[in-house]
């Protein structure tokens, strides 16, 4: 990925540009110390004069209103602010008028943004003050007040807080009086530019000392950079906050949301004192120095997928190369390229005003439909259908151009969804709400409505989410990284009950599923784990470790990032930018294969030839999941899990299909399940005795009361537990039961055997009519 820069030969402003600002993605207004506006129409490449400022007037900073407001979308922005030297702003009209001048600080207003919905403005000043306004330019409140001038801020991701310069100081201050103030040391130098994004919560700080630098939200420092031969005069994230851009001095830098630079441009432009992108994210523009306006777009952007390589070569051109046989496509757009994804066989390539999807056995005849909205922010594809997020919301097509379906939900802010809080599988799409970083949302990809009842999934604060892309829809699951990058799983549709949401891992970076089997691969402390069967924290917990590839950390540079897991191929991105890759071993993707169709022959013989412990495990737990516990006996038989392969022998030996099917459930750590499940089979006596193996002795005793038996086995159990600790009993319930039953051990041991000889009678009774029937 680079940049690709134009310059006009003879510079338009005849001073100092200070500030540039997009109204669309290919027009742009620039103000200059010669107190001129101008408009650049980048379609016919030709420059208006908008209007001649008055003399004393010297621009220091320029922001559009916001295009989306609230519901109502504007096509274009039509009032922006002017700050200057002079200690006003002035809310001027896209034709160049001068609606409002206000006196706002005592020498320059150095910097001037509207919040993300377009209901306040905050001005910066040479007097140190930060200043809140309404958006007529009515006075809201004095935020901060310093001794030293504040020459740049942002808002916050929701407009709740402030980001703004002191000295070499960096403060995040939210509007609440009563919430805490973050400060820090950021820079040895006089801080000069700062920004935040609203998509990843990054901020990006530059200075004299001549470095840029990487924040997270809490003052954490994420990246620092080489330092440069000038001072950092600008910088600007990219809406999607994927890439960002640094300017200096003759100099232009593409970086990566994590830091590390991916190109470097020298034009002949002075000192870039402002950098600017297009909505759509790929346009930049520079105010410059020397007089220039520097124009510059994003191209050579690479995706992969199996044997295929695609490159976006040109703004509307991209080409794909065919690794296996050397064989090349041109793909030519009639309208720039905003985004794409290549993925399940599919390369989906969206314009500024089409979408079009190819593929890939296929590269002549692209299917194309036009787009309501030409800022696509998002691409995500699963194998049957994509989604597209753009500024007003999101929406399933299926790869024949067909739109599905298109999820909403109150307060949603689809310009600030990305990778990480949006996930989409073939059924499913989740969604981690912005407002309640606790909350997942869940829609059914073909309906666009909430899964069950509508009730979200709850967990800690959600930093990431991943659904599994294979399988039925029933057996669907959520992998969740959460604040403390603890890596959660859980299923997705849990009919009325609670979910249960289990944790397998910690200090987990990253995450991405495997595209053609529910294998999880993730960063663990700078290590790559694989694991091979998630899902088995299901059905026993304790044979996730054995499930479990671990290759060590040392090939990796500091903090790799994952990128996909696709077919046997992990492909990771390093802290400095580098590819790495890295294989994982075919068989268990295999294994799922085998499960999935029930062959479980085929699974028992790919073992014995593999001789991996690791796929014993998985076997075993796969086999406990389908209930086909001949499998799973000799899985765990293999693996040396001995006590397991006792208890499938006890199963074996239950007299009825429901007290099997209770005690599996059990074995998966499921007790309220299989209680219900021996209740509704009429088994009271395994109901109670089940609570009573596990001490649950209230439950038990409500049990054997509410259904009028068994209270004497209870409480003789109870008298049998306290003996042996030599404790005495307590609990006001035991005392006023056992004042009015006698415990008899005899009768007890012969009411228990009648209980089970009445159940080894039902089940043959059952088995000998299951078998007539089947004569007939």
């Amino acid at each position: 990925m680079r940049l690709k820069t134009s310059l006009l030969k003879e510079s338009k402003h005849k001073e100092l540009v200070s500030c540039v600002g997009w109204t669309t993605a290919d027009e742009l207004y620039s103000c200059s110390e010669d107190h001129q506006i101008l408009k650049w129409n980048l379609l016919t490449s030709e420059t208006s004069l908008i209007v001649k400022l008055p003399e004393e007037i010297y621009p220091t900073d320029l922001h559009w209103f916001p295009k989306t407001v609230g519901v109502k979308k504007q096509a274009q922005a039509e009032i922006f602010v002017l700050t200057s030297t002079d200690g006003k702003f002035h809310l001027t009209s896209k034709m160049g008028r001068i609606e409002k001048s206000v006196e706002a600080h005592k020498g320059a207003v150095l910097a001037g943004r509207w919040n993300y919905d377009g209901t306040a403005l905050i001005t910066a000043g040479e007097d140190g003050q930060i200043k809140i306004w309404s958006k007529s330019g009515m006075l809201r409140s004095t935020l901060a007040s310093q001794g030293s001038p504040v020459y740049s801020v942002a808002w916050g991701p929701d407009s709740d807080r402030i980001l703004y310069t002191s000295g070499r100081q960096l403060i995040i201050k939210p509007l609440q009086p009563s919430a805490k103030i973050i400060q820090w040391k950021a820079h040895d130098g006089v801080i000069l530019k700062v920004d935040w994004n609203s998509v990843n919560d990054l901020i990006l700080s530059g200075g004299e000392d001549c470095k840029y630098k990487v924040w997270d939200s809490f003052g954490h420092l994420l990246h620092c950079s080489l330092s440069h031969d000038y001072p950092v005069t600008s910088l600007s994230w990219a809406p999607d906050g994927e890439v960002f851009a640094v300017g200096s001095f003759n100099t232009l830098r593409l970086c990566d949301k994590t830091g590390w630079s991916y190109a470097l441009e020298k034009p002949n432009t002075g000192s870039v004192f402002s950098l600017a992108w297009s909505a759509d994210g790929t346009q930049l523009a520079g105010a410059c120095g020397n007089g220039h306006v520097i124009f510059a777009h994003v191209v050579e952007q690479h995706w992969e997928w199996k044997n295929f390589v695609i490159t976006l070569t040109k703004r509307r051109t991209m080409q794909v190369r065919n690794v296996l046989n050397d064989a090349v496509d041109l793909l030519e757009f009639r309208d720039r390229v905003i985004k794409a994804s290549l993925a399940h066989g599919h390369l989906v390539v969206a314009t500024s005003l089409q979408c079009y999807v190819y593929n890939s056995r296929n590269w002549n005849t692209p299917l194309i439909f036009d787009l309501k909205e030409g800022t696509v922010s998002l691409i995500l594809q699963a194998e049957k259908h994509f989604l597209l997020v753009d500024g007003a919301g999101l929406y399933t097509f299926s790869y024949e151009g067909r739109l599905i379906s298109s999820p909403k939900f109150p307060g949603m802010r689809a310009d600030i969804l990305n990778a990480q809080s949006v996930s989409l599988s073939n059924d499913t799409i989740a969604i981690r709400d912005k407002s309640d970083e606790k909350v997942i949302l869940l829609f059914d990809a073909l309906t666009g409505k909430a899964l069950g009842d509508g009730k979200p999934l709850t967990h800690k604060e959600v930093l990431e989410i991943a659904l599994d892309q294979c399988g039925p829809s029933t057996d669907r699951k959520i992998a969740l990284i959460d604040k403390n990058r603890d890596l959660y799983l859980t299923t997705v549709r849990h009919l009325g009950r609670e979910p249960k949401i289990c944790k397998i891992g910690s200090m987990v970076h990253s995450m991405a599923w495997n595209d053609a089997a529910n294998i999880l691969c993730g960063i663990q402390d700078n290590q790559l784990t694989v694991w091979y069967y998630p899902s088995v924290v299901f059905t026993d917990k304790e044979l996730l470790p054995k499930t479990l590839c671990i290759k060590d950390g040392s090939e990796f540079r500091r903090a790799p990032q994952v990128l996909n897991y696709i077919g046997t191929k992990v492909t990771l991105r390093q802290g400095d930018g580098s590819l790495v890759y890295s294989s994982v071993l075919p068989f268990p993707a295999l294994l799922h294969e085998y499960s999935i169709s029930a062959r479980w022959e085929d699974a028992l013989r790919l073992c014995c030839y593999a001789k991996d412990q690791s796929l014993w495990a998985c076997l075993a737990g796969m086999a406990m999941a389908n209930r086909e516990l001949t499998t799973a006996e000799m899985a765990y038989a293999a693996i040396g899990e001995l006590p397991r392969v006792q208890y499938i022998n006890f199963l074996r030996e239950q007299p009825s299909k429901e007290s099997s099917l209770a005690h599996m459930l059990l074995f998966s750590g499921q007790v309220q399940e299989a209680e219900a499940a021996f209740l509704q089979a009429g088994l009271i006596y395994q109901a109670i005795q089940v609570n009573i193996d596990l001490y649950n002795w209230e439950r038990a005793l409500e049990l054997a009361v509410k259904h009028k038996t068994h209270v004497d086995t209870v409480l003789a159990y109870r008298e049998k537990f306290l003996q042996k600790f030599g404790r005495k009993e307590t609990n006001k319930r035991f005392l006023q039961y056992s004042e009015g039953v006698e415990v008899d051990w005899e009768k007890i041991q012969a009411k228990i055997e009648m209980e089970l000889s009445k159940e080894r009678e039902r089940a043959a009774n059952t088995s000998v009519r299951s078998s007539v029937a089947s004569r007939r």
